[in-house]
């Protein structure tokens, strides 16, 4: 008898945001010792300090958003103190990978996307504020 595999293809969702800055607190949370690790062993590579924040709206970021809600993602255990999140593998303008980060905090807002990546994204694609920037989810 012959054993088949079975494939399950990974669904990508071409979205668009607005880049826009953050509160800052991605840096210090990037460069912390587990946070690290966990990104390491679970995404692959070790963050660059900071994330690179996108503002997320209309109908396709509400339908996809639902979506990534559904969906297991990648787990990301924290420590005592800290609150777990969900990652699922992003492209960045079509030639920089990361992740996109939702934390599991009450009240994160529904509009924002938060990337994480081993390169400073916004200076390496020269974004500013108010840039129109494509990213793709493998969910």
């Amino acid at each position: 008898m012959a054993v088949t595999e079975k494939r399950v293809e990974a669904a990508t969702l071409a979205l668009a945001g607005e880049a826009c800055s953050g509160l800052g607190e991605g840096a210090s949370f990037t460069a912390l010792d587990w946070v690290r690790r966990e990104f390491l062993a679970k995404l692959g590579f070790e963050p660059y300090p900071g994330t690179f924040n996108l503002r997320m709206s209309g109908p396709e970021w509400a339908a996809a958003r639902r979506l990534l809600a559904q969906e297991a993602g990648i787990g990301i255990t924290p420590e005592a103190g800290f609150c777990a999140a969900k990652c699922f593998h992003v492209v960045i303008a079509g030639c920089i990978t990361g992740a996109v980060v939702f934390p599991e905090v009450a009240g994160y807002p529904d509009d924002k996307f938060e990337v994480i990546s081993a390169v400073p994204v916004r200076q390496a694609l020269g974004l500013a504020d108010g840039d129109r920037v494509a990213v793709s989810v493998v969910c």
